[in-house]
Parts: structure tokens; sequence; C-alpha cells
């Protein structure tokens, strides 16, 4: 009988001691929006001219992964890890399901077109290597991520998909 009482002590330090040396999870935001993705190497030759350039072809998408509430922007902020940042001044609905791609530069922003601009021409988020954070009107953190350039991006333009 004691042999027994052993054996099963030992599986169960054995367990405990295995759960506690697996590797701690990241922590996801409890929030509806998530980024989705995003362009951060505007194709061509970068140029924040604000006639000529290219800086709205950066944007990052961010998506409503709610089943069904409806989340006004107006209020969220998007930052980078370098500082530069954007915050959501008029009010844009996203359905459930629904996005939004947050563009650089100049233009309309559009809740039929699920387009937003930054009315700024200047380049947001590095070629190379960058931190995107996305803020709640409270300041919480509702999602982030960091992209490094890899040499899987065949087609040069950077994007990068982080949720479906």
């Amino acid at each position: 009988m004691r042999i027994r009482q052993f054996t099963i002590s030992a599986a169960t330090v054995g367990a405990l001691a295995a759960l506690s040396a697996a590797p701690a999870q990241a922590t996801e935001y409890s929030s509806a929006l998530k980024i989705k993705g995003i362009q951060y190497d505007a194709p061509g030759s970068d140029s924040n001219n604000c006639r000529t350039g290219n800086t709205d072809e950066e944007y990052l998408t961010i998506k409503n992964y709610s089943s069904g509430t409806t989340v006004n922007l107006k209020g969220y902020v998007v930052k980078d890890k370098a500082g530069n940042r954007f915050a959501f001044t008029a009010n844009h609905y996203l359905q459930p399901g629904d996005y939004v791609k947050l563009r650089g530069g100049n233009g309309t922003d559009s809740d039929a077109g699920n387009v937003v601009y930054r009315d700024n021409c200047n380049f947001m988020w590095n070629n190379d290597k960058d931190s995107i954070y996305l803020y709640k009107p409270s300041g919480a953190g509702a999602d982030s991520h960091s992209y490094t350039k890899s040499g899987n991006d065949a087609d040069g333009n950077g994007y990068i998909n982080y949720h479906g």
C-alpha cells in the first residue's frame, strides 16, 4: 500500500513540476478591436510629398471582432514605439466584423469606404521593424503587435496579417 501511495505522490509532484515549468503565454487584451494587419512599407520609392508621395499606401487595418457590438473609434489612439501617434477624433463606427484602414496622407474619411486618413504626409511605420499599440478611449490597451521585415516578404510590400 505504501508503494502505491508513493507512486501516486511522485506522479503528482512530477505533473506539478511540469506545469510550473511551462512558459507563460502572452496576455491578450480584452477588446473587440484588434490590429488585423499592417502595410508598413508602401510600394514604390518612399516619398512623403503630400501631393505626389505614396504615404497613403501605408496603412494599418483595425477590425471589430465582436459578434454583436458596434464600436465607435472616436477616442481610440494608435501609437508606434517611437511615440508617433494618431487619435481618432471623429465618430467612425465599426459594425461587428467590419474593419477600417488607417491610411497616411490626406483624403476623405469614409465609413462606407472603411478608411480614415491621418492627414499627415509623414510615414508613421518603420520599413524594417516597429511596434504598434492600440489604446481605448480610457487609455487602457486594446491591442499591440510588433513586426520585423522578413525574407518571406516576396512582393516587398511589407504587409503582415495578424488576425483572420
